[in-house]
């Protein structure tokens, strides 16, 4: 009889799985835009990520100058621990984000924040920071200017926070500053 263990990482890797397959799936001409960011955490950790955006059709609360409304985000990126040794985690995202911004979005400022799941290719970083495993949430707050003669730019910042959700031990957590660049198609 062969017998399968099932280690942190494929446990991590069979939830993520389904969703990565989704996101491969969407039509190409659907992404509505891509971007860099790059943040830094404690320890000296350093980050950089791509990511693309899927524009929600949806707005809510349109009383007044300002409304609701959101995208999908994709990420992908590499962190660098500080310190010595090896551990560079890749970090895979998927987060829906709620904006709050003008009606016309032709230009201008706008806040936002999202809560989204993260896969780690590491557990730990070169400093000593231990995750608990490899699947963390990533929440984040941010704001930003839209700028543009089509609204094509978006330049922000944002400070996000990943952690297990004290899903398992232990949860050390992160929390980076990041500026980020967003073109829109």
């Amino acid at each position: 009889m062969v017998s399968t263990v099932k280690t942190p990482m494929t446990q991590s890797v069979c939830l993520a799985l389904p969703a990565l397959l989704l996101l491969v799936s969407a039509p190409v001409h659907a992404v509505d835009g891509f971007g860099i960011e790059v943040g830094s955490g404690p320890e000296s950790t350093e980050m950089s990520r791509i990511h693309a955006k899927w524009d929600w059709q949806k707005k809510w609360f349109e009383e007044g100058n300002w409304h609701v409304s959101g995208y999908w985000e994709a990420t992908l990126g590499r962190w660098n621990g500080g310190g010595q040794g090896s551990t560079k985690p890749w970090d895979i995202g998927f987060t829906p984000v709620f904006r709050l911004q003008r009606n016309d979005r032709k230009t201008g400022v706008y806040l936002e924040g999202g809560i989204g799941a993260h896969l780690l290719s590491e557990d730990r970083t070169n400093k000593g920071r231990l995750f608990g495993g490899h699947f963390n949430f990533g929440d984040h707050i941010g704001f930003g200017v839209v700028f543009g003669k089509r609204a094509q730019y978006d330049f922000g910042f944002r400070v996000q926070h990943l952690s297990n959700a004290n899903i398992n031990n232990p949860n050390d957590g992160i929390t980076f500053d990041e500026v980020r660049f967003t073109y829109s198609f």
